[in-house]
């Protein structure tokens, strides 16, 4: 008889989007004349700018000759992509990082599932809580997890690093040793962001234990305050303890074409191995690389007008991050983010909990949001907003939030 992998029959019922989505689907059935705006899912809504639908054209039409076409690419990505990268996201910023440090995918989403495959079954994982999902799910799959508790809401294997009002939403080091540690800032669902100072802390952590810091990046565009470091290699000592992942989804508008990067540093060794080499391998055998054309795209943000076209869309999702934030705070509401990121973590009014006030914006305000609970135990009594809708729609949203809260 074929044997399963059970680890996957451990997961929770559903996916936390797809709980919204049955959930929304459910009550625009029963209410087909509601007019929904969705300020739940991260999907951003401005079209390509002009430089990179050029850049996808043209590199369309080289297909179409013999001597433009290209078939199977490199899997790390082409040089043209990974040198831009290494020269505006790093060198630009006082950064070292080498093009062969580079490898292209379909999205930071994959890679931080996937980058799992090169570290070993009984290795301790550290996650922040709340917690992007996918950071805990993958390891659950992959067996690091062991069994969900569901009284709790958590696995028993892995260790939770609470970020709560009390710390700042900053987590504190663990005080057991962990092997592999997720940090994603500016962050994701909170909206926070950590310092220079705070994450040199985790540095040095990581190298004195042998640690990996697999830190997410995927909001670094965001960020508008100096001492807010864009990249973990920004700090002293990451390069032999971290990996990074970034995204041309939230940058760029790329959720509909699957482009971003990890950044894997040539002095990264664990057990006597380099980690640049066994994802290289990983990457070969699995992946067939970013097709061309997209490649082509993505390295269109790089070039003078991409970059101010790109500045534009950026500076009109920050617009209605400052929108939510500063609507639902006059509200009476306490929020934070909205400042460095494009989300807002916004608290629930008398202790109300996350799943049951999802409910009632969706149903008296009709705006989906994304309930913190989701995120984990430690998001219970908060709902998550983002700010990737179109503007008009996301002062309405505010407007209804603001309206249901007088009633």
């Amino acid at each position: 008889m074929t044997q399963i992998n059970q680890n996957f029959l451990k997961l929770p019922g559903s996916y936390l989007f797809s709980e919204i989505a049955r959930r929304v689907s459910a009550y625009t059935s029963a209410h087909p004349e509601a007019k929904m705006i969705r300020l739940g899912i991260g999907d951003v809504t401005r079209p390509l700018v002009p430089a990179v639908i050029a850049a996808m054209h043209s590199a369309v039409d080289e297909m179409g000759t013999f001597e433009g076409f290209h078939g199977y690419g490199p899997e790390q990505g082409y040089e043209f992509l990974r040198n831009a990268i290494a020269e505006h996201d790093y060198a630009a910023r006082g950064i070292d990082i080498q093009p062969n440090e580079i490898f292209i995918s379909d999205g930071a989403k994959s890679d931080c599932g996937n980058i799992g495959d090169i570290f070993g079954p009984d290795n301790v994982v550290a996650v922040c809580d709340p917690v992007y999902p996918v950071y805990v799910d993958t390891n659950a799959m992959a067996g690091r997890a062991g069994d969900f508790q569901e009284e709790i809401g958590r696995w028993s294997k892995l260790v939770y690093m609470p970020c709560v009002e009390e710390n700042g939403f900053t987590p504190e080091l663990p005080k057991e040793k962990v092997d592999m540690i997720y940090l994603c800032y500016p962050n994701n669902p909170t909206g926070t962001v950590a310092t220079k100072e705070q994450l040199k802390v985790w540095v040095d952590y990581a190298n004195e234990h042998q640690s990996i810091i697999l830190f997410d990046s995927a909001y670094e565009a965001f960020v508008t305050e100096e001492n807010v470091p864009h990249s973990i290699f920004e700090i002293e000592g990451a390069r032999t303890c971290a990996i990074e992942f970034r995204s041309f989804s939230k940058t760029a508008g790329f959720t509909g074409n699957r482009c971003a990067y990890t950044v894997v540093p040539m002095e990264l060794e664990r057990d006597g191995a380099k980690l640049n080499s066994l994802w290289n391998r990983r990457q070969c055998t699995k992946f067939n690389g970013v097709p061309y054309v997209i490649q082509r795209g993505a390295a269109a943000i790089y070039t003078e007008e991409g970059k101010a076209q790109i500045r534009e869309n950026i500076a009109y999702y920050q617009n209605n991050a400052k929108v939510i934030l500063e609507g639902l705070t006059e509200a009476g509401l306490t929020c934070y983010g909205g400042v460095n990121a494009p989300y807002i973590w916004m608290k629930t009014p008398d202790g109300v909990g996350s799943w049951e006030f999802f409910d009632r914006i969706l149903q008296e305000a009709n705006v989906v949001t994304t309930p913190g609970a989701g995120f984990g135990p430690s998001g219970e009594g908060y709902i998550r907003l983002t700010a990737f809708g179109d503007a008009d729609a996301t002062r309405e949203a505010v407007d209804r939030i603001k309206k249901m809260l007088k009633n």
